[in-house]
């Protein structure tokens, strides 16, 4: 089965929809290396909880680590992500007036921030087409036999191959909100999968 036929089925049955409040790059940013591994609805309230005390890069580069980490303590590695995002607000004034650079090796650049986190900044705060590949992504693209990987960036490659430009964007919310809801890491809701007739054979055979 073509994967752009597998993506436009899940469309219909699934809205994306991104688990963030704002759009703006700052904002999409943090919240997205807040996100890592963690849930997202943790990340989203440790996100709104962190916003209501610093709203700037100025705010974020000159706050203490500590009240940061109380803020965000309930996401994961919150000791390691408090100085963290105050060097990245620190890089941002220092090398960029504060802005968030709209290039994806600028990015990559920042402390703490690779492809995927990346890529969210790309799609969700400018609106590129880039595939932002987490572990929902690349476990359910190999699941379903869209793609053959070993890990998240070869994935990003192999569905920016079989994928029109115009469906990138959508990958990412697409198979995070089937993967929480179906498609689950174990025991899959297979039965109710809108998309059962299309999953490769071969994890058929294994999840009998």
């Amino acid at each position: 089965m073509e994967a752009p036929t597998i993506f436009a089925k899940l469309k219909q049955n699934y809205t994306p929809q991104f688990f963030l409040d704002r759009h703006d790059p700052f904002y999409v940013l943090i919240s997205t290396v807040l996100s890592q591994r963690t849930r997202d609805e943790v990340t989203q309230v440790a996100t709104r909880r962190l916003f209501k005390h610093y709203d700037t890069p100025e705010d974020f580069a000159a706050a203490d680590a500590e009240a940061i980490e109380n803020l965000i303590k309930d996401v994961g590695f919150y000791r390691m992500k408090a100085p963290r995002v105050i060097q990245i607000a620190s890089i941002l004034l220092e090398k960029y007036g504060g802005e968030v650079p709209e290039d994806m090796d600028l990015l990559l650049e920042l402390p703490g921030v690779g492809r995927k986190t990346a890529n969210c900044v790309l799609a969700y705060a400018f609106s590129k087409d880039v595939i932002a590949v987490d572990t929902h992504v690349h476990r359910i693209s190999n699941r379903l036999g869209i793609v053959d990987t070993s890990n998240p960036d070869q994935t990003e490659i192999a569905l920016q191959a079989v994928l029109p430009e115009d469906m990138w964007r959508d990958v990412n919310e697409l198979l995070v909100s089937f993967g929480k809801e179906i498609c689950r890491p174990i025991s899959p809701k297979c039965g109710v999968c809108p998309i059962e007739d299309m999953c490769a054979k071969l994890y058929l055979k294994k999840s009998d």
